[in-house]
């Protein structure tokens, strides 16, 4: 805890009222919101996204406020293609003391990044408003109660059994059909459980059992999959990029990441999940005064 830098003043004069996310996504907006990626981990994907420190991760969310996130996702576990899970004692030793820190500092929704009951159940007593599965709560049998008590649960597709498989040579006879039926079926799964629908975020889990051409696809008919309700989408910095375009990495792919925000934003997405809140929000500022101009 004693990496944590103060709070700029905006944020550290008092505690901050929190605005709740179905509030947001109800509000008019031309543009979607943008959702920041904090990982206190040692091994996400993107190197420069790693925060394994609580003080520093806690300092990561404060600087995407600033920069004009809109939420911010923190996660204490990699899922990048051939992760290893950790443990939940791991996992909650990672996370549970940046929202500590971050408690009544932040005006902006918290989303904790996990598939694990206790863990999403010990970040939504200290603040946390939102649950970020990746295996739309068929990892861990309790996570469907838990995440009927948060304020919306985001439930996202993934091929595969587990991010340490899902990219063995997945295999779609229609992925944008397949997708669909099975954001259907989770979200009737969590209604079946006592969960409210209307709290239910979609996210067709780009890079997560897919290949180039699926990827391509789920971007290409995202307004299909926008008809189910809110739609969050993560591209940001993903290796399909750097198959488009070759690169050196992560490091290489914002353009093609803000490329993919844009389309997505055209496209019916309700939320833009990113590395880079303020490349990102400039790049939406621009679209939306085009979308704009000469609007009465």
């Amino acid at each position: 805890m004693s990496s944590f830098k103060a709070q700029p003043p905006s944020l550290a004069r008092r505690p901050q009222r929190r605005v709740g996310l179905l509030d947001l996504l109800r509000a008019p907006r031309r543009v979607p919101l943008v959702m920041g990626i904090v990982n206190v981990t040692l091994d996400s994907f993107y190197p420069d996204s790693r925060t394994p420190a609580p003080g520093q991760a806690a300092d990561a969310v404060l600087r995407q406020v600033e920069q004009g996130a809109d939420l911010v996702d923190i996660g204490g576990q990699s899922t990048r293609p051939g992760s290893e899970p950790v443990s939940v004692e791991e996992e909650l030793r990672r996370v549970v003391p940046v929202f500590e820190v971050l408690a009544g500092r932040v005006r902006v929704p918290l989303s904790i990044d996990t598939d694990k009951a206790r863990v999403a159940r010990e970040c939504l007593a200290l603040g946390a408003s939102v649950v970020n599965d990746v295996s739309a709560l068929r990892q861990d049998p309790a996570m469907m109660e838990i995440a009927a008590g948060a304020e919306a649960v985001i439930l996202m597709h993934r091929g595969g059994d587990s991010p340490k498989t899902m990219q063995d040579g997945p295999r779609y006879a229609d992925v944008v059909k397949e997708v669909k039926d099975f954001l259907i079926e989770r979200k009737l799964a969590f209604a079946r459980a006592g969960g409210k629908p209307e709290r239910v975020i979609f996210d067709p889990g780009i890079g997560f059992g897919k290949k180039l051409e699926h990827n391509l696809s789920l971007l290409r008919h995202l307004d299909e999959l926008a008809v189910l309700g809110p739609l969050a989408l993560g591209a940001s910095r993903k290796s399909f990029l750097g198959r488009i375009i070759a690169d050196q990495g992560p490091a290489d792919r914002l353009d093609g990441s803000l490329a993919a925000a844009c389309w997505a934003a055209l496209h019916g997405a309700s939320i833009l999940r990113v590395h880079d809140v303020l490349a990102t929000r400039r790049a939406l500022a621009t679209l939306e005064a085009i979308l704009g101009a000469g609007a009465s």
